[in-house]
């Protein structure tokens, strides 16, 4: 069984939501927790599926952690941390693909690791090759086993000098938590700079940590022997700001979001400003909402930060289905993105995918049959339809588009929004939505109904 979450569209938003810590940096910094020998403190903390799953991990490896009823703050104490036994760990295969961070803080903490096989969004290959090249390299042997992989350190782990092919924020985090212990010195080239990762950065050097962010996405880490724990609120997550941004714009509504932050949305803005959109920045957060008028199209690249970020894209693309015009959307980061758009050709959009990269640089997907750019002419009348939810970003622009719809939309599978936006149903609640939730009742039942 499922809930439906059953949408009558065609209200504008309007209203205040708040947006806590950013999904791609909580769970990674309670991953760190594991370093330190005395606690740790996670403030702004938002109650996401993610945060649920790496408390599990933790807590199967022995760490403490407790919330703070009031706050949402999170204390993690290592001081226990131990094995976890296989079986208990495979219980969370697939559920995540934050365990694989898990190897380097385990192994320097009780000298191994078992990462079942992981989980996470359809939306491309994302291989975890640069993971296990990236531990091999500090010294640690990998053993693949049924439902996951055994790592160990036997020599103990050493610095070395690293070149990733492409900056993938995950390698990044794995080089981060895993070198800042190893013996010796690490030179990361070709690092990802997202907000999220100089905000792990951050946690890192609270703990005690040496580490240099330098010129052309190098970042050089000098191993500690011990480190300690970390106080730290999180930085709000841009990746929902943009989001409610887009939801504003799509419905003609107004929404604040408490929490946003102007500087890691530097692209967004200019972009969100570009299509038409309006938005007025204050200390506390930013005013999204659509002026009147109509959209206007573009041609957009999404990239590594500073660029465009990839799940920007998906909720900016429903906005752009109302824009007057044509748009053209090349996606560089992941192979699959806009398998989305399935659902909103359904609901009326004009939308065409291929296989050229349709955009001014040619990117690595462009010899490898990848739908990877998009033709969105617009402005067309979205109407009401059933819908299954195939990953995060995409279903919550799923949401947008069935909010801006005239008529019913039906939309299943909304336990993957969960997964990164903090009580969603709340905040539609507050914002004006017309919407009640259902449980789906299983085939069989159905029948004998």
């Amino acid at each position: 069984m499922g809930s439906v979450l059953t949408i009558r569209g065609g209200l504008p938003l309007a209203g205040k939501v708040s947006v806590r810590g950013a999904k791609n940096l909580v769970p990674k910094a309670m991953v760190a927790s594991l370093l330190g020998n005395t606690p740790s403190v996670l403030r702004n903390v938002p109650e996401i599926k993610d945060v649920d799953v790496v408390t599990s991990l933790l807590q199967l490896h022995g760490v403490r952690v407790t919330k703070d009823p009031v706050t949402g703050d999170l204390t993690m104490d290592p001081s226990e941390a131990k094995m976890a036994r296989f079986k208990d760990i495979d219980a969370h295969a697939g559920d995540s693909r934050i365990p694989i961070l898990l190897c380097g803080p385990l192994m320097h903490s009780i000298g191994e690791a078992f990462i079942p096989d992981l989980g996470g969004c359809k939306i491309g290959d994302r291989p975890i090759d640069y993971h296990l090249e990236v531990l091999r390299n500090f010294g640690a042997v990998v053993d693949k086993r049924p439902g996951g992989i055994s790592i160990s350190a036997p020599k103990g782990l050493h610095g070395a000098k690293l070149t990733l092919p492409y900056p993938s924020v995950g390698a990044t985090e794995q080089v981060l938590l895993t070198a800042i212990r190893a013996e010796g010195i690490t030179e990361l080239s070709g690092a990802a700079v997202e907000p999220e990762i100089m905000d792990l950065i951050a946690v890192l050097q609270k703990m005690g940590a040496i580490i240099t962010v330098q010129t052309d996405r190098v970042i050089r880490i000098e191993g500690v022997k011990t480190l300690t724990g970390y106080n730290h609120k999180a930085i709000s997550d841009r990746n929902e700001t943009a989001s409610w941004a887009s939801a504003a714009l799509v419905t003609k509504g107004d929404i604040y979001v408490e929490g946003a932050r102007q500087l890691d949305l530097t692209a967004f803005l200019n972009t969100y400003r570009k299509i038409g959109g309006a938005f007025d920045v204050d200390d506390e957060g930013i005013r999204f909402y659509h002026p009147g008028g109509l959209l206007k199209p573009l041609v957009l690249e999404t990239d590594v930060h500073p660029g465009f970020m990839t799940d920007w894209q998906q909720p900016l693309v429903v906005a752009l289905t109302q824009a007057s015009g044509v748009s053209i959307v090349h996606e560089t980061v992941y192979e699959n993105r806009f398998g989305f758009t399935e659902a909103l050709i359904r609901m009326g959009a004009n939308i065409q995918v291929h296989r050229e990269c349709l955009g001014s640089v040619p990117c690595r997907f462009g010899q490898r049959n990848f739908l990877h750019s998009a033709v969105i002419s617009g402005p067309t009348q979205l109407r009401g339809a059933d819908i299954d939810i195939p990953d995060l970003r995409g279903g919550f622009s799923h949401l947008i588009a069935a909010l801006a719809a005239d008529g019913v939309s039906r939309v299943t599978g909304i336990e993957l929004i969960n997964r990164g936006y903090e009580r969603f149903q709340d905040k539609l609640e507050g914002l004006g939505a017309d919407f009640d939730i259902t449980e789906d009742a299983p085939a069989a039942a159905v029948a004998l109904s």
